[in-house]
């Protein structure tokens, strides 16, 4: 007998069971996850836009707001100068042919390195609930653009703000035959209090998170 299979018998013996699930055991639970039921939710009467900056700022994200796809190299660069951070990162390929040399930035559209201290994504949605982004890693979403400089920027479409994480998940079944390798959620910057309850930001991921809300 195999550990994984003697750990499974011990679990049936400790719930009085004898045997294995049965087929229509299995048909029952198989349904039951099909239908993906959702649990309780709280009251949500807000608008979600709103919602999603407010609780971005409460995780410690800054935001800022741009009418047009145009106008993200300003904004990379008005953030950069202001907490005079390096003018040079990585970025996803969708964001390539942006002028960023014309903004006085030097952004290569690639997978970032462990050099690099400014990453630029865009997210697969964002959830307007607790000001959170949903990352998903893929050839084009490098998964490291966003984990591994200590600036991460956020483009995030105001036409990709879901209400909940349910509903990020249910707009991943509908766009995705499968799930990607990894499904990253990011709200705010990295942080821990481990240490004697004193929080300390940067301890697995970035120090800043700055999200460019795209109104066009």
């Amino acid at each position: 007998m195999s550990a994984r299979d003697n750990i499974l018998r011990r679990i049936r013996e400790a719930n009085g069971r004898e045997g294995g699930t049965s087929a229509k055991e299995r048909e029952a639970i198989l349904a039951r996850l099909e239908a993906r039921e959702r649990g309780p939710l709280p009251t949500m009467d807000w608008e979600t836009v709103p919602r999603f900056k407010e609780r971005c700022i409460a995780m410690m994200s800054t935001v800022d707001e741009v009418g047009s796809f145009a106008e993200i190299p300003r904004a990379v660069a008005s953030y950069v100068q202001q907490k005079n951070l390096p003018a040079s990162g990585a970025c996803w390929p969708e964001f390539a042919q942006l002028d960023w040399a014309g903004a006085g930035l030097g952004v290569e559209a690639r997978p970032s390195n462990g050099d690099d201290k400014l990453g630029i994504t865009g997210v697969f949605c964002a959830l307007a609930e607790n000001g959170t982004l949903m990352l998903l890693s893929g050839e084009n979403t490098h998964a490291t653009t966003s984990l591994l400089p200590e600036n991460h920027i956020a483009i995030v479409p105001a036409s990709r703000i879901v209400r909940t994480m349910e509903d990020g998940w249910d707009l991943l079944r509908r766009e995705h035959a499968g799930l990607p390798r990894q499904v990253n959620f990011v709200s705010g910057p990295s942080r821990t209090a481990d240490i004697e309850m004193t929080l300390v930001l940067g301890a697995h991921g970035p120090f800043r998170v700055h999200v460019i809300l795209l109104n066009g």
